[in-house]
């Protein structure tokens, strides 16, 4: 089959690989239809490289349709139509009966230190082949897959792998009082949708900042108030303005480790590329080097006894913290993978019963599988409007 590989730093291809096939006999086989890429993904090619080899299948967002399943298999049949959640979970364990599914400790990387294993996602968690490809194998067949109508156009189930479950989870955690207001960093895919999500679940005052133009643009077109700025002191001025000078209730970090503004940070980034990986690798694990730039934003911003809200991935072992401050501001913070199945059930019919978030036009551009490497790059430099890409095999 024909696959999305990692190649190293800046470099993904599309190769001849393998055919997945049935291991386990709760296994199932998906002829994957569409497959996002994510913000997380580029992490891959730039800071996280270090935890790849080359030859990784890549991502973590896909659909489609069940071609095989193995012979313990009762939830689904070939024919069907499925989601994969990205995060890989049993569905049975203490962990997930918890509803922590990017927690499962029949998947957990135990020998790493990390949570449940993820589809196309490092060493760090469990170097399990993505779903930017033809075909993918997807354990736990009778719990991890979901099982969507066949009537409606992909568009409109896809973002359950991954982007509609982690920003519900951002607006969940960030504890949005009803008609309160949320400051949201960062308008890539998943910050658009957390502001989407937070307006339906009932926050009064939506504010959003980012300076890419075609992000600020979706974001005013769903009555966000946006802040064009990144800078710290411009936006925490903006927000103050907005939330009577007290700050705002929440705020949702949807930017992470690589935030602009961060210069130290992102010159640590940088040498990643010129240090052998294995010395980078067990550099990773004991020094920070994410760009806090938009986590300290969000120290400032949120107004006193406020919370704090993280779904941008950081990556740094030992980020310092302004403590001090946090403690005197009061300030609550939640962040994790996001638990896909935890939200399913909450999501899943305000999709089969309508368009409540407008994913069915959220897509910025679908491109052909081959074509993934420039889809990548377009992405990765925001070129043309990219903001959401999805990949159809």
């Amino acid at each position: 089959m024909r696959a999305v590989t990692w190649h190293g730093r800046a470099d993904v291809r599309v190769d001849t690989v393998p055919d997945p096939v049935i291991q386990d006999p709760t296994d199932v086989i998906v002829e994957i239809t569409s497959t996002g890429i994510c913000g997380s993904d580029l992490h891959l090619i730039e800071v996280m490289a270090p935890f790849m080899t080359v030859g990784d299948v890549m991502g973590h967002e896909p659909m489609g349709i069940v071609r095989e399943v193995g012979p313990e298999v009762t939830a689904v049949k070939p024919g069907d139509r499925v989601v994969v959640p990205f995060n890989i979970s049993c569905g049975t364990c203490w962990m997930c009966s918890e509803g922590l599914f990017s927690q499962c400790e029949t998947t957990q990387n135990r020998e790493q230190g990390f949570g449940a294993s993820l589809f196309g996602y490092t060493k760090l968690y469990g170097q399990v082949p993505g779903g930017q490809a033809e075909y993918l194998r997807v354990p736990f067949g009778n719990t991890l897959p979901i099982k969507v109508p066949a009537s409606v156009p992909d568009d409109r189930f896809v973002y359950l792998s991954d982007v509609l479950p982690t920003a519900w989870q951002a607006v969940q955690y960030a504890g949005i009082p009803q008609g309160g207001s949320v400051l949201v960093l960062g308008l890539g895919p998943i910050g658009d949708m957390a502001t989407r999500v937070a307006k339906h679940l009932g926050a009064g005052q939506v504010i959003a900042s980012d300076v890419v133009p075609e992000r600020l643009a979706r974001a005013r077109r769903n009555d966000v108030q946006v802040i064009e700025s990144t800078d710290q002191a411009e936006v925490v001025a903006r927000v103050r303005d907005l939330t009577d000078g007290r700050g705002p209730d929440a705020v949702i970090d949807a930017v992470g480790m690589e935030a602009h503004g961060s210069p130290v940070a992102s010159a640590l980034q940088k040498a990643t590329a010129v240090v052998p990986d294995a010395i980078m690798e067990k550099v990773m694990q004991v020094a920070g080097i994410d760009r806090l730039a938009a986590l300290n934003t969000a120290i400032e911003a949120v107004r006193r006894g406020g919370t704090i809200s993280l779904s941008g991935v950081y990556g740094g072992a030992t980020d310092p913290l302004p403590l001090m401050r946090m403690f005197d501001k009061q300030i609550q913070l939640r962040m994790g993978q996001a638990n896909v199945w935890r939200w399913v059930p909450d999501i899943l019919p305000l999709l089969t019963e309508g368009d409540a978030f407008g994913v069915d036009e959220f897509a910025t551009h679908h491109v052909p599988l081959e074509e993934a490497p420039q889809a990548y790059m377009n992405f990765r430099e925001k070129k043309d409007g990219h903001v959401k890409v999805l990949l159809q095999p």
